[in-house]
């Protein structure tokens, strides 16, 4: 009963996985929106292939974007029984997804550093958050604390007096920062909101949900902002 159960879990095909809002999980069995859940597909070779921009042909399996999740899927073999013994996974899946999803989230502020939507520096961040023009900030992993506890206190201040909540990251090095944005010593930034900003910062999300496990209330995407970005 559980094998059938996989099988019809896969999906028909890109066009008709984009068409669901909503997926089941191999892992959990729980009805997860496709926003926090990640696509795979039966490879050539019989491996398991992350499609994290929800397009290469074949059947699709689903499941939510933690490592969690991933791991439990493996461990019960799900994925194989999904594809019906087409494609198996090991735990090489886990370290191959960390990967792909840093770079794709690195990728996504670079392009968003090149439409304009990246401020950096202490002041010009505040600023931004001051004036209601910062839908997410990026502090750098090995950065001082003092400068992320008057920002990070800022936005708690603003969300106590009734402003929306503004999701923080913690997710790259001072140096990958440096890279993505084209700029020395990058601290803190700030992605402005635009109507393209919203997929930009569903990358950065994705990678919190991987790494952390779950999304802290509030840390959603922009409701006028919600334009998707081809994972390259």
């Amino acid at each position: 009963m559980l094998a059938r159960m996989d099988e019809d879990m896969t999906d028909q095909g890109p066009a008709a996985a984009r068409r669901a809002p909503v997926r089941t999980c191999l892992a959990t069995r729980e009805n997860v929106p496709i926003e926090q859940m990640i696509r795979f597909v039966a490879g050539p070779d019989g491996a398991v292939v992350p499609d994290l921009s929800r397009n290469l042909p074949g059947r699709g399996a689903w499941v939510t974007a933690s490592r969690e999740a991933i791991e439990k899927a493996i461990s019960q073999k799900a994925f194989s029984r999904a594809f019906r013994g087409k494609a198996a996974a090991d735990q090489g899946l886990l370290a191959l997804l960390d990967q792909l999803i840093e770079r794709s989230t690195l990728e996504a502020l670079s392009l968003a550093n090149k439409a304009g939507l990246i401020v950096t520096g202490n002041a010009k961040v505040e600023s931004a958050i001051l004036a209601g023009k910062a839908i997410a900030i990026y502090h750098s992993a090995d950065g001082a604390a003092d400068g992320k506890r008057k920002l990070d206190g800022l936005l708690r201040r603003i969300t106590a007096e009734g402003g929306g909540k503004t999701p923080t990251f913690t997710l790259f090095t001072g140096g990958q920062l440096d890279l993505a944005l084209g700029r020395p010593n990058v601290v803190h930034a700030a992605l402005l909101a635009s109507p393209a900003s919203g997929g930009f910062l569903e990358r950065s999300l994705r990678l919190k949900r991987w790494r952390d496990g779950d999304i802290a209330v509030g840390d959603v995407l922009p409701g006028n902002s919600n334009q998707e970005l081809d994972d390259e």
